[in-house]
């Protein structure tokens, strides 16, 4: 039996449907906004997955090109792995809904968002998020949600939900907002540096909107939604918990407290394996379940210990930030450098200029685009004291990159201001807490260290949350372990000003307007802070560029010249390029840029371009050549593609019969130009030339 629901949001119909597709899927959501279609499905296997502690769950959102009318590029002529896109809408379906699933479930599960149809008005991110929430909801396995989400927009100093592409074109934030049972759980987007209190207003607009979807998804529930399955809840061994609180409970409390982290973490592991050493004979078929009970006395005793004490693992206090260093232009050889250390956090930023040459491809369902900015973030084994295979990012790698990217975007000049490709690189070397905000304080270092002219320095900053009870601790520039054993990770882009980027994962019900306040007003705090000391290492960009980077020059021709410098068949513009070594790129709209390793090599492109687009001015010499000879007079090329007519009796002081008596073709000859009528016609003087020193 088909059965739908919809809901007007955004001026538009949103409906779901379930019943008619993929009916031997655990729950299957057939999702419809103007006329972009998702197909959402939810599934999960019947038998536990023996010997793990985690839930096994997979979210991948797929983009069919078929669904915007287009065959897949590529010699292989069908949808691959997925792309960068993919992967991070797939991460931001993934985060709201895993904490929702009932604790102690271990069933293999996945679900899977495929784009069938996109209109290019409708994004499929958010589509897929409610597809995402219906499926789960109305399918057997244990969620304990509703989710839903939305998007949020603010355009003209309004606010709008899910705008269209072209509003999110005008709009100065773009934000995802998903929301639970209990309120909002997952928060991803970007900003134009908008004040905190504009933050705030859009976050719970988006609660609002997406309340709406919630009730919607509730009733198709109560329609079609299938009974959910019995999960049982883990036996706990009281016996066995008492015993290594007993044996253990002092001396963890202590040593989860060592400031040091590869110190903590090797106290930590002796006084585990003791424990396994201790209670193994006493409990041997239950090593999981000691190791679980061990974990469970670090959590209570840094949580009580922040709560209770406002002390933290390393002694710091609530709102305080890592002590901070700040190192730039520490690569002899990279176009720009900087060294961000956070505590133990510490992050090698890069900066690399190219062309227009580099710039990245993209083939989305929207259409073909290029990118000029690109940002990437690299986590190696190493950097938490490991040693394992390394394989390409993974999808956390590129979800902080594409975080850091966003938070600095803002910041970026124009194309005009900076004709320049632009890739940054964030390695991190050190991770205690936060990467992906020291990422952001290296990359914006590496850019002023280059010579790049940011409208401003940026820095992000990571915050927590521990609540116990009516007792609520919000952390600043939080540690590794603090983000794990807490109950939010919040992480904020910005500058003075206000916001650029946001992301949020909540692990409690919900988060009230006050917490969401008090949150953002001491994230203010550390993120002024984290500037003060990043400018005391560089407060503005460098006048000078690297001399390892290219130098790139821009002038702007008649468009009706292009094909002059274009040459036949790319005749010219080649041999610029192989008498010099510079890099030439020519738009559509007559700008020019030249890219040349020295000052050298760009003066002489630059004159050789202008040589093949000078315009004819009235009253100058140049040297030109016969091209033709006819009764009236010769026709000459006195610039690269253009031409004029010498009349008989501008050939010479004196009167003539024949051209051919002054002139033969091939003759290089000194013309003056005396006039360019309206349709661009050139008249040229021979006579008027003579004993005159030529122009070009």
């Amino acid at each position: 039996m088909v059965t739908q629901e919809s809901i007007t949001i955004g001026g538009r119909e949103l409906i779901i449907e379930t019943g008619r597709m993929a009916r031997q899927a655990g729950g299957a959501a057939l999702v419809r906004y103007g006329n972009s279609v998702v197909l959402v499905t939810a599934t999960s296997s019947h038998e536990p997955r023996e010997g793990i502690d985690f839930f096994p769950l997979t979210v991948d959102y797929v983009e069919k090109t078929y669904s915007a009318g287009k065959i897949p590029g590529g010699y292989f002529k069908r949808e691959g792995r997925l792309s960068t896109h993919e992967t991070l809408i797939s991460r931001f379906i993934d985060r709201p809904i895993r904490p929702l699933f009932t604790e102690g479930f271990r069933c293999e599960t996945q679900v899977i968002a495929t784009v069938l149809s996109m209109d290019q008005e409708n994004d499929a991110d958010i589509l897929s998020l409610i597809g995402a929430g219906a499926a789960l909801e109305i399918s057997d396995i244990p969620f304990e949600g509703p989710v839903a989400g939305v998007r949020v927009g603010r355009v003209n100093g309004e606010l709008v939900v899910n705008p269209t592409y072209a509003e999110r074109e005008a709009s100065e934030l773009d934000f995802i907002v998903a929301v639970g049972p209990q309120g909002i759980v997952m928060v991803e987007g970007g900003a134009e540096f908008l004040p905190e209190a504009v933050i705030i207003e859009a976050l719970l607009f988006a609660q609002q909107q997406a309340n709406e979807v919630i009730e919607m998804l509730r009733r198709l529930r109560r329609k079609v939604g299938k009974p959910k399955r019995e999960v049982e809840p883990p036996k706990v061994n009281e016996a066995l918990v008492a015993d290594v609180r007993k044996l253990m409970a002092k001396k963890v409390a202590k040593a989860a407290f060592i400031s040091d982290k590869m110190e903590r973490y090797g106290t930590i592991d002796k006084l585990k394996q003791e424990t396994l050493d201790s209670l193994g004979e006493k409990y041997p078929e239950e090593h999981g379940a000691i190791k679980r009970a061990f974990g469970d006395l670090k959590r209570d005793a840094v949580r009580q210990t922040i709560v209770d004490k406002r002390k933290r693992i390393d002694g710091r206090g609530l709102a305080d930030v890592r002590p901070i260093t700040c190192e730039t232009g520490i690569l002899p050889c990279t176009h720009g450098s900087a060294l961000f250390t956070r505590g133990e956090t510490q992050v090698l930023g890069t900066l690399t200029l190219g062309t227009s040459h580099d710039e990245q491809r993209l083939d989305l369902l929207t259409g073909d685009t290029t990118k000029r900015f690109l940002l990437h973030y690299n986590f190696p084994p190493f950097s938490v004291g490991e040693a394992r295979f390394q394989r390409g990012p993974s999808r956390r790698d590129i979800g902080h990159g594409a975080l850091a990217e966003r938070g600095l975007t803002p910041a970026l000049p124009t194309q005009e201001e900076w004709p320049y490709t632009v890739r940054v690189v964030g390695e991190v070397l050190e991770s205690n807490g936060s990467s992906s905000m020291a990422t952001v304080c290296a990359s914006s270092l590496a850019m002023m260290d280059g010579g790049m002219p940011l409208s401003r320095s940026v820095a992000g900053i990571a915050m927590g949350l521990i609540k116990e009870g009516r007792k609520i601790r919000i952390l600043s520039d939080i540690l590794g372990d603090e983000d794990h054993l807490g109950d939010m990770d919040f992480k904020v882009v910005g500058d003075r000003d206000g916001v650029s980027a946001l992301q949020m994962d909540i692990k409690i019900d919900g988060l009230s307007e006050g917490i969401l306040k008090d949150a953002l007003s001491q994230a203010r705090e550390a993120r002024l802070h984290v500037l003060d000391k990043m400018d005391e290492a560089l407060p503005a960009a460098r006048k000078e560029m690297s001399a390892w980077a290219p130098r790139i020059e821009s002038i702007r021709i008649n468009p009706d010249r292009i094909r002059d410098l274009i040459g036949p068949g790319g005749k010219n513009i080649r041999s610029i390029v192989e008498q010099t070594g510079a890099i030439i790129d020519v738009r559509d709209d007559g700008e020019v840029h030249v890219a040349a390793r020295d000052a050298t090599v760009m003066e002489d492109a630059l004159g050789l371009v202008k040589r093949c687009t000078e315009e004819p001015e009235i009253g100058s010499i140049y040297l030109g050549r016969v091209v033709r000879v006819v009764d009236f007079g010769a026709f000459v090329e006195f610039l690269p593609g253009a031409e004029g007519l010498v009349h008989i009796s501008e050939m010479a002081d004196r009167r003539i019969d024949r051209v051919e008596d002054v002139v033969r073709e091939q003759d290089e000859i000194l013309v003056k130009v005396i006039a360019v009528d309206r349709q661009g016609k050139v008249r040229l003087s021979r006579a008027q030339a003579l004993g005159k020193q030529v122009t070009s």
